[in-house]
């Protein structure tokens, strides 16, 4: 449970992380920022799994691939239910409300389904040892950046 709390705390950063670039209105020093948040985030792990170069430069792209599936399903999800709590005219039925509480309930299992996909294509840059110390390492790089944020 303390796992999956942990993994769902990095997405959340994650997500927090991307939209905060398309929340400046196209000014360089977030997107600045986000850029070097996820190359830190890939130094990161590549360090953390003892990545060759060779594998790196063929994983990181289907990670990025990954993290960025995984970010809009967030962003549509969030999106749905902030439409509806911004909804002061009342007009909005049982049956949207119903579907937009489905649709954040789904949200992890939809984003568990993304892992499941791109995790037999990881196994193909990645040995047994590197596919379990992925797991490991953005668990560690979580909670670095749950420590770091309480610091300040």
């Amino acid at each position: 449970m303390k796992q999956f709390l942990h993994i769902t705390l990095a997405v959340l950063l994650l997500s927090s992380v991307l939209p905060a670039t398309a929340q400046n209105n196209g000014k360089q020093p977030n997107r600045q920022w986000t850029k070097e948040m996820l190359e830190y985030k890939h130094d990161f792990i590549a360090e953390q799994t003892e990545m060759t170069q060779a594998q790196r430069d063929k994983f990181m792209p289907l990670y990025e691939a990954m993290e960025k599936e995984i970010y809009n399903l967030n962003h549509t999800t969030r999106e749905q239910a902030r439409k509806l709590s911004a909804d002061t005219k009342g007009k909005v039925s049982d049956q949207e409300y119903f579907n937009t509480a489905k649709s954040m309930s789904q949200l992890k299992v939809k984003e568990g389904e993304i892992e499941c996909k791109y995790f037999d294509k990881f196994a193909k840059i990645l040995n047994k040892k590197q596919m379990f110390l992925l797991k490991q390492a953005e668990i560690r790089f979580s909670r670095q950046m749950i420590s770091k944020g309480k610091k300040k």
